[in-house]
């Protein structure tokens, strides 16, 4: 017989798929809100579920904020890898800088991931180094050019983007403060 019912393990995957794709939509909507907080009892009662399950998905309320920025996270290391290539290294540097923006702005969440000094989820890790990596290019071009001052790092970018989607709340003119930002990198 081909074709037949699917075995108990595959079903019980799909269904775990579906809840936590119901979690991580109800968190979602709660961050959205402006709740960075998560408790992770409202996030499970917002998807129906028990708290017990939320954590068994997401180990701590950092791994939750990790799992909601992850495709964010992985755009802004792409835009970062851009950058690198890009001719213009301080056209490349000010893209990178309205594509840190522009990512932190959609999804509260990455700027919560980006500013912790720790990581739950091995794949944050990855993508923390893989953004440090390519920013760590785009200044070592930048310093060849004479763009920047010789002591930034990416360490110090990387503050500068959460420190930069802050100010942006606080006031409208996003293209007047990044252009502060980015008059006060240059060498």
């Amino acid at each position: 017989m081909t074709g037949g019912p699917t075995t108990s393990t595959e079903s019980l995957r799909a269904d775990s798929a579906r809840v936590r794709a119901r979690m991580l939509r109800a968190a979602r909507e709660r961050v959205a809100a402006g709740d960075l907080e998560l408790p992770m009892n409202a996030v499970a009662k917002a998807a129906g579920v028990g708290v017990g399950t939320v954590y068994r998905h997401f180990p701590s309320r950092q791994a939750l904020l990790e799992s909601l920025a992850a495709e964010r996270f992985v755009l802004l290391v792409q835009a970062a890898e851009e950058a690198v290539t890009c001719p213009d290294v301080a056209a490349g540097l000010a893209r990178l800088l309205r594509a840190a923006l522009k990512h932190q702005r959609d999804d509260p969440a990455l700027g919560v991931v980006l500013a912790a000094p720790d990581h739950a989820c091995p794949e944050t890790t990855e993508l923390v180094g893989g953004l440090a990596a390519a920013v760590d290019r785009l200044l070592e071009r930048a310093r060849g050019a004479g763009v920047i001052r010789p002591e930034i790092t990416a360490e110090d970018v990387r503050a500068l983007f959460c420190g930069l989607q802050r100010t942006v709340q606080v006031g409208n003119d996003t293209e007047l403060y990044l252009d502060i930002l980015l008059r006060g990198i240059r060498a």
